[in-house]
């Protein structure tokens, strides 16, 4: 999105079409003024005498009519196999015998959640709760690691070796545990972690 004193903004939009439209400026004068083209300038005159201010801000992008979009009764099908058997769209597709991208796209325009997202036995979709901004709630928790001395561990040595490098000694002077404080913000999961 641009600010909103860039040159073809609904501000500036509609500077352009009073130029031309009240004011008389030529097409080609105006374009050079607002640094677009002839074709532009005329746009939004032509929309300035249809619609007034209110036609300059942009319109939606979606077509008027989709010839080839998928028909309600396949929609319907799709829907139905993924509440009932929850299958994904790769298996809907071959059961089917269409795209997967376009089942993904009927199963999006539905709402339909993300299988990953479900509770596996019931289909229901897992609520996760996240407050409204970061440090409202921060998540605390502690992991315990055994530290491993030089020259390796029990498993690397055996048992009696093992035990040797356990304890504390010149050369392994930090025997026993370390512990990683990990904290993780609930709102941007943003994660932090030190020893």
């Amino acid at each position: 999105m641009s600010h909103p004193n860039a040159t073809l903004t609904p501000k500036g939009r509609t500077l352009l079409a009073r130029c031309i439209v009240e004011d008389g400026w030529s097409l080609r004068r105006a374009a050079e003024r607002f640094q677009v083209s002839t074709g532009t300038a005329n746009r939004w005159a032509t929309r300035y005498r249809e619609h007034g201010a209110a036609g300059m801000h942009d319109r939606s992008s979606q077509p008027h009519t989709s010839p080839h979009r998928t028909c309600t009764r396949t929609e319907r099908r799709i829907i139905a196999l993924r509440v009932n058997r929850r299958w994904g769209p790769a298996r809907i597709s071959y059961h089917l015998g269409i795209h997967p991208s376009t089942v993904h796209k009927v199963l999006s325009r539905y709402g339909c959640s993300r299988l990953s997202f479900q509770d596996r036995a019931t289909g229901r979709c897992i609520r996760r709760y996240e407050h409204k901004a970061p440090g409202d709630m921060i998540h605390v928790d502690i992991k315990k690691l055994g530290r491993i001395p030089d020259g390796g561990g029990h498993q690397a040595l055996g048992r009696a070796a093992g035990k040797r490098n356990k304890t504390r000694t010149e050369a392994n002077r930090r025997p026993g545990y370390a512990y990683l404080h990990n904290a993780v913000d609930d709102h941007s999961r943003l994660t932090y972690t030190e020893l």
